[in-house]
């Protein structure tokens, strides 16, 4: 071989050695990443909830979420405050090869006093491993019959989405049967362009499960079991002094997060409130209209903070014109007689629920989001309002003090024979 052919298989054999140096040193960037063979017995899960080894930690989904750095992985947990969480996440790569990497444990700032707070554990892919699951367990053991969840949102875009508006439903509990309310919030949702409801359900009453399954069947709903009490003793209240328990209104808040990295890059837009509120535009015939103009107005803005306004249950219209009588075999409050606001209250601030565009969130919370890119905008009262027929806030306002909004009344023509339909084709009633 002549000196100058050696000297070019020289220089390519260094080359290559080079190449494999820098992916293997890539591989450990962490320092501390470990090669685990095939040895592991591994399980991989698809409950909504499942416990980390070891911990009275609990882990709920994982997604690739490459906003900041690309091959992180953020897991969605419940997170127990008073242990030490030194975990360690492994990667099934490619051909069944494991690996272990450090996880990084962030809590969410809002925890009201509970000992369990939503966490995001974060996780970095090792080099070249094509992982399509990834499970959690403590530093100091590796244990067999690992858990491994899906990780989702693999395939990420920014545009063709399956649907404009989503509405995210924290959780149903307490054997909910407010039947007549959920029928009529979701179709005026309908008529005000939400093109899918997700909710979790922990538990509801018999009828009530009639109707979700009509609206899965239809495409409109999905419903996510959400079995927290069988782990936990979910908080019935917000408040940890007040209501005592393990976590805050059975996990709303890990709930909240988990719809919005579940739909990220599915829907333009998500709608983060409870099932007895109605997010209402004043101006505009629907919502996707309001969130084009809205989009328009305000570039670069992600959040959109919307006041909460209540209408008492107790007080109702006195003309009678909804009370029907198919309505009236249905458990629930009609939402269409509740038709009178309370006034603002000087020197408080109403509340608000938020739509978001899902891509500029990371953490919410339930009244604001945590941390976000982008802007935030408040939405103006007489451009959207939240409709919130509940227990009254001001209770010792006489009726004539309230402020008469039949905001709801518009969308009569549509809305009554479209709840009429679903009663009778549901069955709740046979």
């Amino acid at each position: 071989m002549s000196k100058n052919l050696q000297q070019k298989f020289l220089i390519f054999l260094f080359l290559v050695l080079l190449v494999a140096l820098w992916g293997f040193n890539d591989l450990r960037r962490d320092s501390t990443l470990s090669y685990l063979g095939h040895n592991l017995s591994l399980l991989f899960l698809n409950e909504t909830i499942s416990s980390i080894k070891g911990t009275r930690h609990l882990k709920v989904s994982a997604y690739l979420d490459e906003r900041k750095e690309k091959g992180t992985v953020r897991i969605i947990t419940m997170f127990y405050r008073p242990e030490p969480h030194d975990l360690q996440c492994i990667f099934n790569c490619n051909k069944g090869v494991l690996f272990t990497s450090p996880a990084q444990v962030k809590q969410h700032s809002d925890n009201f006093g509970f000992p369990f707070v939503t966490a995001d554990v974060f996780c970095k892919t090792p080099y070249n491993c094509k992982a399509t699951h990834v499970g959690l367990q403590t530093k100091e053991s590796v244990q067999n019959n690992v858990g491994m969840m899906p990780i989702q949102n693999l395939q990420q875009r920014n545009d063709g989405f399956e649907r404009d508006l989503t509405v995210c439903i924290s959780n149903l509990f307490g054997d909910y049967n407010n039947v007549l309310q959920f029928i009529q919030t979701m179709e005026v949702y309908k008529i005000l362009g939400i093109g899918r409801v997700v909710i979790y359900n922990t538990s509801c009453s018999h009828m009530l499960e009639k109707v979700l399954q009509y609206y899965v069947n239809e495409g409109t709903l999905e419903v996510i079991p959400w079995p927290i009490s069988h782990f936990l003793n979910p908080s019935h209240g917000w408040r940890f002094e007040e209501h005592g328990g393990d976590i805050h209104y059975f996990g709303q808040l890990t709930t909240l997060n988990d719809c919005i990295y579940r739909n990220m890059y599915k829907s333009r837009f998500l709608l983060l409130n409870d099932i007895d509120e109605i997010i209402a535009p004043y101006q505009h015939t629907n919502l996707n209209l309001m969130m084009d103009e809205l989009e328009k107005e305000q570039p670069d803005t992600g959040v959109f903070l919307v006041e909460n306004h209540i209408y008492p249950f107790n007080v109702f219209d006195d003309s009678g014109r909804f009370n029907l009588s198919l309505w009236r075999q249905v458990p629930g409050i009609n939402i269409m007689e509740h038709i009178h606001r309370e006034p603002d209250r000087k020197h408080i601030v109403n509340p608000t629920k938020i739509i978001v565009n899902p891509r500029y969130v990371e953490q919410t919370s339930v009244h604001s989001i945590l941390k976000s890119f982008g802007n935030q905008y408040r939405v103006p009262f007489d451009v959207c309002r939240i409709v919130h027929v509940r227990v009254p806030l001001q209770g010792h306002l006489s009726k004539e003090e309230l402020i008469v909004d039949t905001k709801l009344w518009e969308y009569h023509k549509e809305l009554v024979p479209k709840v009429n339909k679903v009663i009778r084709e549901s069955g709740i009633l046979s």
